[in-house]
This record gives structure tokens, sequence and C-alpha cells, in this order.
């Protein structure tokens, strides 16, 4: 019960922070989708969090996202985001789980996706993940490439683009993530794309203020892994 308790109570204060950037930007609480991101956390840990009512869960990893989505399947409401790198081998595997697919970053993952959907008769939600800050150790499009990417994507009728992913470089202070919040949600208006998933435990308020549709939140709400 005390384990229950502690993930309420964290889940509560993570919509408290949300609700309070929502005011200080003068946005709709309901303008902003939280995304428990459960990796690495039980199911038992998923089914507490679903039971406070929430009902957008992302995963990093396929096969934990399968065995999850399996394991989990009488939970209706319940909807799966993908928020890790995806391998391409790893793509059928994915597709049947019905999640929104957070990171598409290249010609080649688009391709395969429209390959293995038209395969399957189905449809995916995506964003395109963008890399701003040019880390070569992580995934995602480069700002001079995006324009390119998407129209790529919007070429593959079986990809449903949503909008932008952003993963911005680790910081202490939250104020540093800013400007590059901000670019991203010009990007997302230059190209007119509505949903922007971006922010994280630390830094989800200044991401909301920005103009975030879809924040991620792990470890504020599920505690250390």
């Amino acid at each position: 019960m005390a384990v229950i308790e502690t993930l309420e109570s964290r889940l509560a204060a993570v919509r408290r922070t949300i609700a309070e950037a929502c005011g200080v930007a003068a946005r709709p609480v309901g303008a902003v989708r939280l995304v428990a991101v459960s990796k690495r956390h039980s199911p038992e840990a998923i089914r507490a969090a679903y039971a406070a009512g929430q009902r957008d869960f992302g995963e990093s990893y396929v096969q934990e996202l399968v065995d999850k989505a399996r394991l989990l399947r009488d939970l209706s409401e319940l909807r799966w985001h993908f928020v890790g790198r995806l391998q391409r081998n790893k793509v059928g595997a994915l597709l049947p789980t019905g999640c929104m697919l957070h990171t598409l970053d290249s010609v080649r993952l688009a391709d395969v996706l429209q390959r293995k959907l038209e395969e399957q008769d189905g449809k995916l939600d995506v964003l395109v993940q963008v890399n701003l800050a040019d880390e070569p150790q992580k995934a995602g499009a480069r700002a001079a490439e995006l324009p390119a990417l998407l129209a790529h994507v919007r070429g593959c009728d079986r990809l449903a683009l949503r909008g932008l992913m952003l993963i911005p470089p680790e910081v202490d202070d939250p104020e540093r993530t800013r400007p590059q919040f901000r670019t991203l949600a010009e990007l997302g208006r230059e190209h007119g794309l509505a949903e922007l998933s971006m922010g994280m435990s630390a830094d989800v308020g200044v991401a909301v203020q920005e103009g975030a549709t879809l924040v991620r939140v792990g470890t504020a709400i599920f505690g250390a892994r």
C-alpha cells in the first residue's frame, strides 16, 4: 500500500507542476498530455498509475513494450508511446502494440515502417525526433535535414505525422533548456505540426511553458530505476 500511495502522490505532484506551468503560459491544462515513462518498471506499477487516472505510458525497449502490452491488455484505455531509439529490425514486433512512435529520425526508418505497415494493413502515428544540439551520441534529424525528412514522411501514406520530439542536452539548470524548447515550438509552427513531445522529469515545467503537448516523465512518477 505504501508503494502505491507514494506513486499516487508523485503522479499528483507532476500533474500540479504541469498545471502551474500551464497557468504561467495561459494554456489550458488539457492541452498537455502526460506520458508516464515506465521503462524498467513493473506492470504492477503501471496498474497502480492507471488506477490513479494515468492513461499514457512510454517505453524505450521493444520487447519490454510487447511483453507489457500483453500483460496489461485488460486495461482498455491504456495508450502506449514508444520513446526509445527504434532499430529497423524491431519494427515488425512494435507495430501490433498500437503505440505512438516519438522517435522517427531517418528516411530509412520511415521506409521500413511504411513497408511493414503495408504488410500489416496498418497506420501509425509518428513524431519526428530533432537533434537541435547536433549531439553525435543522440539520434534525431539535424535542423537542416528536417524539411526533407518531413516531406518524405508526409509522402508515406501509412504514417500519420503528428509533430516533433526533442531530447535536449542534460544540464543542471532547466532554464538552459528553454531556448531549445522554444526553437522546437517555432519549427512546429513553421511546418504546421501540432504535437510537441518535449520535457522530462527535470524540466517539465519549462517545456510546458514553451508549448509542449506531450511530456515524458519517468523518475518523478515511478522513482529511480
